[in-house]
């Protein structure tokens, strides 16, 4: 059963997390976006302490690398990165998009339904994706500009979940009855659930060469 320490810096709320397979052991969130940076390694401190854990117990790192805020990313990866180095562990990498699109299936489990997470992006840009109820992309993450016709081949045949950040643009601009629009915040609980299977599966990352996933040069939420 690993153990792993889960960070997440990516978009405007951070939280850091400790977790097994089986539940959360403990976490920690800020919604304080400018301090992300003081928030990782404190928020770390007090969880080791408050619940008696060992940093050089866990299994791995796992963080949240993107797409979202430049900065969020650069915190986030640089702290996982160090921890690793410090400690010896494997580095996991995880999708923002994915991580979003798994909290969308769990309020909406329908097979049939599909998820798209957006990240606003500024005017009418946005981070996003398409998934399928067992979290296959059917639309590879990418920055888009948001039209009425974003997404027609989807909505056509399928009920599709708009979540995130930047779904209000989406919903601002079209009507359609197969389109549904909701908040479905994501936590620590989806990172961890895709940190697992990633451990499992020895999905880990090159420690010297990882680099943020932008998708663009630059984006400051």
């Amino acid at each position: 059963m690993a153990l792993i320490l889960n960070i997440d810096t990516a978009t405007s709320k951070a939280a850091v997390g400790f977790a097994d397979e089986n539940n959360i052991i403990a976490a920690e969130t800020s919604e304080d976006q400018k301090n992300h940076a003081a928030f990782v390694q404190s928020a770390i401190n007090e969880i080791v302490k408050a619940h008696q854990l060992r940093l050089q117990d866990i299994d791995a790192v796992a963080v949240v690398n993107g797409p979202g805020s430049y900065t969020g990313l650069r915190v986030g990866l640089a702290s996982a990165k160090g921890l690793c180095y410090a400690l010896g562990k494997p580095l996991i990498l995880l999708n923002t998009l994915e991580v979003m699109a798994l909290a969308s299936i769990n309020q909406y489990p329908d097979k049939d339904t599909l998820h798209c997470p957006m990240i606003d992006a500024r005017r009418m840009e946005v981070f996003t994706a398409v998934y399928n109820s067992e979290l296959t992309a059917l639309l590879n993450p990418q920055p888009m500009i948001l039209t009425i016709n974003s997404f027609n081949n989807f909505l056509q045949y399928e009920k599709v979940v708009f979540s995130g950040s930047g779904h209000r643009k989406f919903e601002s601009i079209i009507q359609n009855s197969n389109a549904v629009f909701s908040q479905v915040d994501y936590t620590i609980e989806q990172a961890n659930s895709l940190a697992q299977r990633a451990f499992n599966t020895k999905k880990f990352a090159d420690l010297a060469y990882s680099e943020p996933f932008y998708l663009k040069n630059f984006f400051s939420l």
